[in-house]
């Protein structure tokens, strides 16, 4: 079950990969056309690595204000995308098979001389072999009782066979010395010298699709990311506003006690205040006039 701070570090974790990965397609294309304009390498970096931020902000850009961009611009902007992709997939290309020539230069000079080695082996055995049938031919068409004569032939036969010989052994050593030093050098490519006796094929052939095969996944995956980081963080910002909306709405029990309780008190004082009002308003009763008593008018009367 996923948490809150889950799905709040989600966007970043988002954001992070895809700032690594357009950072990585970015490093290796600006560096590959680099090497394709060796000419003019420090112009190349700053003009390759401002187009490689402008396409990520494109990206973004599009995703953001797709509805409000008017459409010859999203057009335009949408084309200037995938063409920087296609020219990012190109410099990666280019920085790869450059770094696949320097790592396989040694190897293919040294596979060159071990098969130039090879094939003077099997022609110094072909010499050979043709000079024994030669000898043993010539040896044949001579009478049975011309020993020198046979004799003087495999003397004059003899020192071009030993020389064949030991050319033989020679070039056996050297073939062994280069064996085993594409042994060592064969590390770097060994596992596109596997790759490609596995399908039968050259060496070549096999880093080019794995190259093709990396380059359509790296740089799309890029802008892919930058996306989709966009889309989490305005996925995660609507999502706080909901529970925001939500926890102001709905209160907990101890909130509505205290209100209630609030509310009565205000209540009870309003009363208090109310009693005290009528009491301060209230006028006081006119005194009653003194009537006098009967024997007072009687009295007066009398006067």
């Amino acid at each position: 079950m996923k948490t809150s701070t889950d799905n709040k570090w989600f966007p970043y974790i988002v954001a992070l990969s895809a700032g690594l990965v357009a950072f990585s397609a970015a490093f290796f294309s600006v560096f590959g056309l680099s090497k394709l304009f060796a000419g003019a390498q420090s112009s190349v970096v700053i003009m390759a690595g401002s187009l490689e931020f402008a396409k990520l902000v494109t990206a973004s850009f599009l995703y953001r204000y797709w509805d409000k961009v008017p459409g010859f611009l999203k057009n335009y902007l949408l084309i200037g995308t995938v063409i920087l992709i296609l020219i990012t997939s190109a410099g990666i290309f280019g920085y790869l098979s450059n770094a696949y020539q320097g790592a396989t230069t040694e190897f293919e000079k040294q596979s060159t001389i071990l098969i130039f080695k090879q094939d003077q082996l099997e022609q110094l055995n072909e010499d050979k072999i043709f000079l024994k049938e030669e000898l043993g031919t010539a040896i044949s068409e001579l009478p049975e009782n011309y020993r020198t004569a046979k004799a003087k032939l495999r003397d004059e036969y003899q020192p071009q066979i030993s020389g064949i010989n030991q050319t033989i052994l020679d070039t056996k050593q050297e073939i062994g010395d280069l064996k085993t030093k594409l042994v060592d050098t064969g590390v770097d490519v060994g596992p596109a010298i596997y790759l490609a006796r596995i399908f039968n094929t050259e060496i070549d052939t096999v880093v080019k699709w794995f190259i093709f095969i990396l380059i359509f996944v790296f740089d799309p995956l890029a802008v892919s990311l930058v996306i989709a980081a966009n889309m989490a963080f305005t996925l995660a910002s609507a999502d706080t506003e909901q529970k925001t909306e939500y926890t102001t709405k709905k209160k907990r029990w101890w909130e509505l006690y205290g209100e209630k309780s609030k509310a009565s008190k205000s209540e009870e004082f309003d009363l208090e205040e109310f009693v005290k009002e009528d009491k301060v308003e209230e006028k006081p009763s006119e005194p009653i006039e003194h009537i006098p008593s009967r024997g007072a008018v009687s009295g007066a009367g009398k006067k």
